[in-house]
């Protein structure tokens, strides 16, 4: 019998209080375990609760993953306008700073190259927006 796993579910309500800059700056250089988890996780989960309510489209978020795949957080960070809207550029840039930022020795992964990590959590987080906007219009059609 597959019994659930133990892990409590949030509402989007909850979801949108969680503090994303310190996920990002713990969880992508991270070795594999709670942070990284924390991250991809829940953390991608609340980034796109907060995009999504910001009126960001999925696929802004998917090149701007891109971007950071191509030319590194550092790069991506000191972009005038990661993303279309002024609010969300505004709540991404301090994201991809708070990512640039270096964190205590022990919490680091031996190797695991943050800009990849990003651009991954970047791509969830544009996946779970999508997710959330066809939900909507399904249940409008319904």
């Amino acid at each position: 019998m597959n019994t659930p796993p133990d892990h409590p579910s949030h509402t989007d309500d909850e979801l949108a209080e969680f503090d994303v800059t310190v996920l990002l700056r713990y969880g992508l250089t991270a070795a594999p375990g709670p942070r990284r988890t924390a991250l991809f996780g829940d953390g991608a989960a609340a980034a796109a609760v907060i995009l999504d309510r910001l009126g960001t489209q999925p696929r802004s978020v998917a090149f701007l993953a891109e971007v950071v795949r191509a030319g590194g957080l550092a790069y991506t960070a000191e972009l005038p306008e990661p993303l279309p809207r002024p609010e969300a550029a505004a709540v991404v840039r301090d994201w991809l700073e708070a990512a640039t930022q270096p964190v205590p020795r022990q919490a680091m992964a031996g190797g695991a190259p943050a800009d990849e990590a990003a651009a991954r959590w970047l791509g969830a987080v544009a996946t779970i927006i999508e997710v959330k906007q066809l939900t909507r219009a399904r249940a409008r059609q319904n």
